[in-house]
């Protein structure tokens, strides 16, 4: 096994960069309230509260679930609840969902059987494949898994390390507890760990160990220190997983559960979680685009770009000459303006960055 730390230790304070900024925020079911992840075909998958597996498509649309996904034999060894999970290619394609057991208020922080598992689901039925378990010596228990770029290595921590396992030894048919490849010591940020995604390279974290929703990055080679992300000054909600996929609007989700600590009034709401997308801060400019093609009629899109091309924003305010609308699901509104001249248009939408656009409307 190979032992490694990270060159620089990660600050124990930080501000928000303004890397990110917020595009899209979706309320979503409670069930939806440990993790998320995506497949290769774009079907995005959800687990909580405690066991429950759920499948949407980019439009967040249910399209299958299983609210018992843990498999009787491990249930019968004490595993009763799914982490922040993820996909891997193998076998055609799998769902790989960490395990621990977990009972609030009991002894040794709730974890009442010490051990933690690797349970592997169908992503077309959700139904259980197979387990292998973790051996106890290296992490006590699973709260989160992330397949790195490449397929080759399972990613997780262990107290304030981050771990890493070979996919490949997660089969069917093994019997002796997996121990890790790699461990990077001290390398999990202040933040701690609820959720986790890789994005250019990077491993991205989320946790709120320091009172702070925050995500921190970190790069698992050892070659550059660790970074803080985003930050969520002021928002009440409690930290799950993460995903990258473009959706929604935008490319990193966070899934915020309504349960914030110390019983703060959670930001978003009760009875369900929230769902935030984020887009680089360099690519969160609304671009709009306007023509005329009616008398008294002006028809608007507004586009973000970002991952390479441009994408239709829904849900963003255009306003011109006193008259606003809200763009549909194709990133267009029409605005009725009654007096002719030069209009001024602006697009806006969450943290977003207006956007503007110059039209002649002529007289009539």
């Amino acid at each position: 096994m190979l032992l490694a730390a990270l060159a620089l230790a990660a600050p124990a304070s930080a501000a928000d960069p303004g890397r990110w900024r917020l595009a899209q925020a979706d309320s979503v079911p409670l069930n939806y309230f440990q993790g998320l992840t995506h497949s290769a075909a774009g079907s995005v998958f959800f687990d909580g509260i405690f066991q429950g597996v759920y499948r949407t498509d980019r439009d967040l649309r249910p399209r299958a679930q299983n609210a018992n996904a843990i498999a009787p034999d491990l249930g019968a060894q004490g595993f009763n609840h799914i982490g922040d999970l993820t996909w891997d290619a193998r076998e055609g394609g799998r769902l790989l969902l960490p395990l621990e057991c977990y009972v609030p208020g009991a002894p040794n922080g709730g974890n009442t059987c010490g051990r933690g598992a690797i349970e592997v689901a169908d992503p077309a039925t959700l139904l259980p494949r197979y387990s292998v378990a973790l051996d106890p010596a290296d992490i006590p228990k699973a709260m989160w898994a992330e397949v790195a770029p490449g397929g080759h290595e399972l990613w997780t921590s262990s107290g304030r390390d981050l771990l890493a396992y070979d996919t490949a030894a997660i089969a069917p048919g093994v019997t002796t507890p997996l121990r890790p490849v790699k461990r990077l010591v001290g390398a999990v940020p202040p933040s701690g760990v609820t959720g986790a995604v890789f994005y250019r390279g990077r491993l991205f974290l989320a946790g709120q160990d320091t009172g702070r929703l925050q995500v921190w990055s970190v790069d698992v080679s050892g070659a550059t220190p660790p970074r803080l992300e985003l930050e969520l000054p002021g928002v009440a909600a409690e930290s799950e997983g993460l995903d990258v996929i473009d959706a929604r609007g935008g490319v990193l989700h966070w899934l915020l559960s309504p349960f914030a600590p110390g019983g703060a009034k959670p930001t978003y709401g009760t009875g369900h979680s929230e769902l935030l997308t984020f887009v680089l801060a360099a690519d969160a400019r609304l671009h709009v685009r306007a023509s005329v093609p009616a008398t008294g009629k002006v028809h608007v899109i507004v586009r973000l770009r970002y991952s390479g091309g441009f994408h239709r924003v829904e849900g963003a305010r255009v306003s011109a000459a006193g008259a606003d609308a809200i763009t549909g699901h194709d990133g267009t509104a029409d605005l009725r303006v009654r007096r002719p001249g030069t209009l001024r248009i602006t697009a806006r939408k969450a943290r977003l960055l207006a956007g503007h656009a110059t039209l002649r409307v002529a007289t009539h």
